[in-house]
C-alpha cells in the first residue's frame, strides 16, 4: 500500500506536542489518568492482587519505582503491578469499538518512566495522550468484529502498543525509533478469550504493559526491527490477526479527530458490557418508588454477545464471576440500591437471601434486535405490574458520559485505606494541574502512603 502505516503512526507519536492537543482531549487524558489511579487504589482489594504482587516482586529485587496505593519494586515489577491494580477489581476504562481496556497498559509503564526521569507534568500529559491515542487507533484498523472472530482479546495485543509509544514519547524517540518500537510491541502481542471466565483475562493488560516497555527500551538500545509490523503481508498485525483490518482507520484524520475521547469510564466495578444493564437496573429502581420486597422477579434483556458473557453465571462461584453475573448484579442493585466493591465482598455475595435471588428470581434473556450497549431491566412485582426502565448507553460512554467531578468522587471513594486525606486533595490537584506541573514526581511521590503508616505492596 502506498502509505506504511506503522511509520505514520509512529512518526505522530514521536513528533506531538502539548500545543497541539486541543483543551478538550487534554481533559480527557486527565480523566483517564485519575480514573486509572482510582482504580489502581481499588485493585489492592483484588482477589489475586497479592499472587500478581509476589509474581512481581520476584522480576528483580530493586526498589526503585513506585507502587500505586503501596511501596516500591523494580521498573518492570512496578509496571505489571501497577497494570494489574488498574484492572484488578474490573472498574476501569474501555474502548468500545474495540473492547480493549486502555490505561492499564499505558499508565504503568509511563509512571515508571516519568519517575526514573523526572519529566514534567506537560511531557506526561503529552505521553499519555500519545500512549492512548496509539492504542484505539491501532485496534480500529483491525477491524474489530472479524478480529473478535477470530478469538483474540484486544488488551494484550494492541496494549503494548500503547504503552510503547507512551515510553517512546517520554525518551524523546525518533520516527525511526519509535517505528521499531511498535516492531518489538508487535511481536509481543497475545491474549485471546479462551481465558475468560478467568482472572487470566486481567493478566493480559499488565502483560500488555510490560511489553510495551520492554519494546521500547530495546528499541532504544538501536535493536533492529521490522518498521512495517501492522501491515506487513506475512505475520503483520493487521493481515495475521484479522483479514487484512482496515488500516485506514488508524490514521485518518490523525490529530484532528481524537479517538481516546471514545474511551469509556465506568463508575461501577464490573465488566464492560454489562454497564448497559446496570444503568437499567438503577433507572429502574430510582425513577419508581418500589420496595425491594414488592419484587417478585427481575427480568433483565440483553443483547446476544452480553448475554452469553454475562448470562451465564446465576449460580456464581465466587468474587470474580459475581463480578461477571448478570444475575448478582441485577439482585444486589434491588436489595442494595448501591454497587460499590462492598457489594463483592464474600460477606455480601454470599448472603444466602442473595444467591438464592439471583438464581431463582432474576431472568437474563437475549434480544438480538439490542445494539451492544443496550439493556432493559423489568421489575415485576408481587400484584402483577411491571415497570421497566432501557438504557440506551451506559453512563460513562461517549454518548452518555460521567463528569470529571464523577471520576474525582470515584477516586476519593478507593483512596481513604491507602492515601491521607490531605494526599487524597493533593492528588486531585496534581492531575487536575497537570500541564503546570514542574516535575511528574510530584504527583508521583503523593500516591504512595505516608511515612507514618506501613507501606503495603499489595
Amino acid at each position: 500500500m502506498a502509505e506504511n502505516v506503522t511509520e505514520t503512526l509512529a512518526g505522530f507519536a514521536a513528533s506531538l506536542t502539548l500545543d497541539a492537543i486541543p483543551d478538550r482531549t487534554r481533559t480527557a487524558c486527565k480523566a483517564l489518568l485519575l480514573d486509572a489511579l482510582a482504580c489502581a487504589l481499588a485493585g489492592h482489594q483484588g482477589e489475586e492482587t497479592a499472587e500478581m504482587a509476589a509474581l512481581a516482586s520476584a522480576l528483580a529485587q530493586s526498589k526503585e519505582t513506585s507502587i500505586i496505593g503501596g511501596g516500591h519494586l523494580s521498573l518492570a515489577g512496578a509496571t505489571l503491578l501497577n497494570g494489574y491494580l488498574i484492572t484488578a477489581v474490573t472498574m476501569c476504562d474501555t474502548h468500545r469499538a474495540t473492547l480493549s481496556h486502555i490505561t492499564p497498559e499505558v499508565v504503568p509503564p509511563m509512571l515508571a518512566i516519568a519517575e526514573r526521569d523526572d519529566v514534567s507534568g506537560a511531557d506526561l500529559l503529552t505521553a499519555l495522550a500519545v500512549g492512548c491515542e496509539m492504542t484505539t487507533r491501532i485496534g480500529l484498523g483491525l477491524d474489530y468484529p472479524v478480529f473478535r472472530k477470530r478469538g483474540w482479546h484486544g488488551p494484550g495485543v494492541v496494549g503494548p502498543f500503547g504503552a510503547a509509544a507512551a515510553v517512546g514519547r517520554l525518551r524523546g524517540f525518533d520516527a525511526e525509533t519509535m517505528a521499531r518500537a511498535f516492531g518489538l510491541a508487535g511481536s509481543q502481542s497475545a491474549g485471546t478469550f479462551a481465558a475468560w471466565g478467568t482472572p487470566t483475562v486481567k493478566f493480559h493488560q499488565c502483560r500488555g504493559a510490560l511489553s510495551g516497555l520492554m519494546a521500547a527500551l530495546l528499541a532504544e538500545q538501536d535493536f533492529v526491527a521490522t518498521k512495517q509490523f501492522l501491515t506487513a503481508p506475512d505475520g503483520g498485525l493487521y493481515n495475521t490477526y484479522s483479514n487484512g483490518g482496515k488500516p485506514e482507520l488508524a490514521t485518518g484524520d490523525l490529530g484532528k479527530r481524537w479517538e481516546l475521547e471514545r474511551i469509556a469510564l465506568r463508575l461501577w466495578p464490573s465488566a464492560s458490557m454489562v454497564q448497559g444493564l446496570i444503568t437499567a437496573m438503577f433507572d429502574a429502581v430510582e425513577k419508581n418508588d418500589i420496595a425491594t420486597e414488592d419484587v417478585a422477579k427481575v427480568r433483565i434483556v440483553m443483547p446476544k454477545t452480553p448475554f452469553e458473557m454475562h448470562g451465564i453465571f446465576a449460580k456464581y462461584k465466587a468474587k470474580f464471576e459475581a463480578l461477571l453475573s448478570a444475575h448478582y448484579i441485577a439482585a444486589v442493585i434491588l436489595h442494595d440500591r448501591a454497587l460499590n466493591l462492598a457489594q463483592f465482598e464474600p460477606a455480601r455475595y454470599d448472603d444466602p437471601v442473595l444467591r438464592r435471588f439471583a438464581a431463582e428470581q432474576v431472568e437474563v434473556v437475549a434480544d438480538p434486535s439490542l445494539a451492544e450497549a443496550q439493556a432493559i431491566a423489568e421489575l415485576i412485582t408481587t400484584d402483577g405490574r411491571t415497570v421497566s426502565a432501557k438504557c440506551e448507553h451506559p453512563r460513562g460512554a461517549p454518548e452518555n458520559p460521567v463528569s470529571y467531578e464523577d471520576i474525582a468522587n470515584k477516586f476519593r471513594t478507593y483512596a481513604p485505606g491507602r492515601l491521607a486525606p490531605a494526599q487524597v486533595e493533593a492528588t486531585l490537584d496534581a492531575v487536575a494541574h497537570l500541564e503546570d506541573l514542574k516535575s511528574a514526581r510530584t504527583l508521583i511521590d503523593g500516591l504512595r502512603p505516608g511515612e507514618s503508616r506501613k507501606a503495603q505492596v499489595a
